[in-house]
């Protein structure tokens, strides 16, 4: 039991790269059977298949491993756990080996019944006697966890001499000086090509020349031969994709076929949906590269008026700002529940290749999407797209309006309706002003009630709640859309369209290999025989940055557009301008989709300012705008603010120690008796503004608070006083928590990176072991009389000056327990205030107690640079002491 305590002890490894080798792990070495020593080290079950890719792409010697020897308990077999229990055994063996073919080689007695063919098909010819292999073991105790045992990690043969690869001298001029296969890259393009129409013969002549290019052979990949090319060709020649009549056994034949390609499963029931996702190892790989730090797409309901089950695709960017879809899910119904399954297997299946992979937001076009789910598997933002209620309404508007001018009024009374929505002024009621507007348009105005009053009502709550995506993610979307109608939707046969099995074999096959040679770099060698399912260009948005701005010339609210391709033909643009709601007569705008020259003609709108910014954009600026008000936890802003504070205080600490020298003291008296005061104790001197600032804090309670500069003495409303949880202390008529403004008091403690060093780290318990202490030292304000006029200033000034770091001077007291301060006139508040006279000199000591204190009563008092301070008083009554003097 102490090697399997000692294995299980170790670390789970886990490289962050899609493929990984053993050089990429650390290997212990774990005491074995028979007094040996076993190298093993941990990884996740799941990459098992990327560590053997990666560790047959070794380039010292390129080889490719195979399974010699499995052995699997079935999952629904009750066994007896145990600490040493095994649920897997695999035995991966390189392809050079077991067997040696060579002459005089040994071949295992297992084998010797093989009968050499003339013309050897290639894999009995490269057994050359390797012994390099290693174990995988599934582990009882850690069934997600799993043992590598790598011991024969060399690729010699039984005399120890090297057998195949670049260090075997033999093998130069040979097969055996590459890979026996080829990669899986070149499967990929040779499949694709051929799913797409092309020839054997073209394939092999495009790749031919390729490698006379290169000066001749130097991998696996340049052996390619002609027969497995054909091989390849008859193979998908003669599949078919139904396996059984009834369309839901033939799915799970499909489905138990292509385990690599299911990251989702669930058969038809009574109770739970048929839900099927598909993601290929090519598609996970776009997924991790492309969406990590970046947005993915929802495109919901492909496909819902032709085929029996709608596409819900998930898209990224790719390095052109296009969509590659990098899983789809069929399901009769996208209900919450069953989204939140699928979405979690895909989101558990990413971040176990790739740990540190975090989406950036994440993109929905269905108002009924569940926001919740996404939020919790996917820890993103949410943002709603508009490209299929725009879609949708434009298709239609031009096919149900024959009248272009009553087009365009509906078109931009539509948008400004969505626009009103989007920026806070407008509700559903929008909508029934325009279908009474335009109540001559019978037909379009039918569709609307008809198709768009059921669901209008929860795309105005999604629009004000979620923030909108930009339109070039609208204009991806649309070129994906069309894309896959092309690229699917082009059988003749158009009863194939209610099969699933159907649907899941060309997305898996011929669907997928369209997408994955748009990718192909390479593409361009085959452009003479493209076919129109297989064109890709720019998207619209990217198309309009080709055309110059002196095509587009203006005249009302038209803008002609010239074509790119005929000079002498030219686009009109019709509505608002600076709307995507416009009216084009091009055929794309015609169909219902957003065109360059719709684009083309708004960025010069914008750039000219003759129309509003967008509404994406228009929102983006209101989050900052809040972001500034109400700033967010541990926001840059508040830690750089608090950070200039405690330089701020250092310096002035500096000052301190040493003002109680005689010519301070005596500056002081000259400055106190400057000042007169009244009866009540009151400032004569009402124009000298003298900012307030509230001393607080103890030991048990974390408070916040607010600095006023308002110079009267006026007294604070009275309903500052009643507070039973945090402390609160505020300049004005309203009181504001920390529970309230959600902000967590500690957290403004901590001093970021990019803050102005203050010796070192700020502690986090400053304040809630010292309390805080804010004394506000600017001379220049000039404040009312009125108290009110006071604390609306003090409200205003407040919120200026944590927007602008040159405009305050604050002081947080960390370190003093006490304050002194030359007073001409004080009032006490309370027996239990925590104030003390000391008698012996013009001066008064504050001095923390251990205890919750509330703010009952504000003075002002002269400082001893002439400004006010705020003191917090006790709970116990108010108590007014005269001038305290020697006596």
């Amino acid at each position: 039991m102490a090697r399997w305590d000692e294995i299980l002890s170790l670390p789970v490894q886990n490289p962050p790269t899609l493929e990984f080798s053993s050089s990429d792990l650390v290997w212990s070495k774990v005491g074995g059977w028979c007094d040996k020593v076993d190298r093993v080290a941990l990884i996740p079950f799941a990459r098992v298949d990327d560590f053997v890719r990666g560790e047959s792409s070794n380039k010292d010697c390129p080889t490719r491993f195979h399974v010699e020897a499995r052995r699997r308990r079935h999952p629904q077999a009750p066994y007896k756990p145990k600490v040493d229990g095994i649920l897997e055994y695999i035995l991966y063996w390189c392809s050079f080996g077991p067997d040696d073919h060579r002459r005089g080689g040994v071949v295992r007695p297992s084998r010797n019944t093989y009968i050499r063919k003339k013309k050897p098909a290639g894999r009995p010819n490269t057994k050359r006697g390797c012994t390099c292999r290693f174990i995988v073991k599934r582990l009882m105790a850690e069934p997600s966890v799993a043992l590598i045992i790598y011991n024969q990690d060399k690729h010699v043969d039984s005399n120890g001499l090297p057998c195949h690869g670049p260090q075997d001298k033999k093998a130069a001029g040979t097969r055996a000086m590459y890979a026996p296969y080829i990669s899986e890259d070149l499967r990929l393009r040779v499949l694709s090509l051929l799913y797409v129409g092309v020839s054997v013969e073209t394939i092999m002549q495009r790749h031919n020349e390729s490698v006379e290019r290169q000066g001749g052979p130097c991998n696996r990949d340049d052996l390619l031969t002609h027969r497995y090319v054909r091989r390849q060709e008859r193979s998908i020649r003669r599949s078919t994709f139904e396996q059984d009549q009834d369309d839901v056994v033939s799915l799970s034949m499909w489905v138990e076929r292509h385990q690599s390609h299911v990251f989702f499963y669930d058969d038809f029931s009574d109770s739970v949906p048929f839900t099927v996702g598909i993601q290929t190892e090519w598609q996970l790989q776009q997924m991790i590269h492309f969406g990590n730090r970046s947005l993915l797409i929802s495109d919901s309901r492909f496909g819902a008026n032709k085929l029996k089950y709608p596409i819900h695709s998930l898209l990224a960017f790719n390095s052109e700002n296009k969509a590659i879809p990098v899983a789809w899910v069929i399901s009769p119904r996208f209900a919450s529940g069953d989204a939140y399954r699928w979405m979690r297997a895909l989101y558990n299946r990413v971040k176990t290749k790739d740990p540190a992979w975090k989406l950036a937001g994440f993109v929905v076009d269905d108002p009924l999407a569940d926001v919740l789910a996404i939020r919790d598997v996917f820890q993103c933002p949410v943002l709603i797209s508009l490209w299929r209620i725009r879609h949708a309404w434009h298709k239609n508007l031009v096919k149900r309006c024959p009248s272009t001018e009553m087009q365009v009024q509906i078109s931009r009374q539509l948008g400004q309706a969505i626009s009103d929505i989007c920026r806070g002024h407008g509700t559903v009621g929008l909508f029934d002003h325009i279908m009474e507007d335009f109540v001559d348009v019978l037909n379009f105005v039918e569709y609307f009630k008809a198709i768009w009053y059921p669901r209008i009502g929860f795309w105005t709550i999604a629009l004000q709640t979620l923030p909108l995506a930009s339109l070039e993610t609208c204009a991806v979307v649309e070129f994906y859309h069309n894309q896959l109608k092309g690229r699917l939707l082009d059988e003749k046969d158009t009863s194939v369209y209610q099969r699933v099995d159907w649907l899941v074999d060309k997305l898996a096959t011929k669907v997928h290999s369209y997408f994955w040679l748009d990718e192909y770099p390479g593409k361009e060698d085959f452009a003479r025989y493209w076919k129109k399912e297989w064109v890709s260009g720019l998207t619209s948005f990217r198309r309009a940055f080709k055309i110059p701005d002196a095509d587009v010339t203006f005249k009302g609210q038209c803008a002609k557009v010239v074509d790119q391709h005929d000079q002498n033909k030219t686009y009109v643009v019709v509505n608002h301008p600076g709307s995507e709601f416009a009216i084009c007569d091009c055929s794309l705008s015609q169909s219902g989709n957003l065109c360059e020259h719709v684009f083309k003609v708004m960025k010069i709108c914008r750039s000219m300012g003759s129309a509003k910014p967008s509404i994406s954009l228009h929102e983006y600026r209101q989050a900052l705008i809040k972001m500034l008000h109400c700033p967010p936890h541990d926001s840059m802003v508040r830690d750089q603010a608090v950070s200039m504070a405690v330089l701020v205080q250092k310096q002035l600490n500096a000052f301190a120690g040493i003002e109680r020298n005689d010519s301070l003291k005596i500056f002081m008296e000259q400055q106190s008796g400057d000042s007169a005061s009244d009866e009540n104790g009151a400032l004569v001197d009402q124009n000298q503004c003298t900012p307030e600032v509230a001393l607080f804090g103890d030991g048990n309670s974390h408070g916040s608070c607010q600095v006023s500069a308002n110079g009267a003495a006026g007294e604070f409303d009275d309903r500052l006083i009643d507070q039973t949880g945090n402390e609160t202390v505020v300049c004005g008529e309203n009181a504001l928590s920390c529970d309230e403004m959600n902000v967590d008091p500690l957290s403004i403690c901590v001093s970021p990176s990019g803050s102005p060093a203050v010796d070192g780290a700020l502690p986090t318990d400053l304040w809630r072991n010292r309390g805080t202490n804010l004394v506000d030292i600017d001379h220049s304000l000039n404040c009312n009389n009125s108290p009110k006029n006071d604390a609306l200033k003090s409200r205003k000034r407040f919120e200026h000056e944590t927007s602008d770091h040159s405009s305050y001077e604050h002081l947080i007291d960390g370190k003093a327990q006490s304050v002194d301060l030359h007073v001409s006139k004080v009032k006490f508040l309370g027996p239990d205030t925590g104030f003390h006279g000391n008698r012996s000199s013009k001066f008064i000591t504050y001095q923390r107690k251990k205890k919750r204190i509330m703010l009952n009563k504000v003075d002002v008092i002269d400082a001893k640079v002439g400004n006010g301070i705020c003191w917090k008083g006790g709970s116990k009554g108010l108590k007014e002491v005269s001038r305290v003097d020697d006596s």
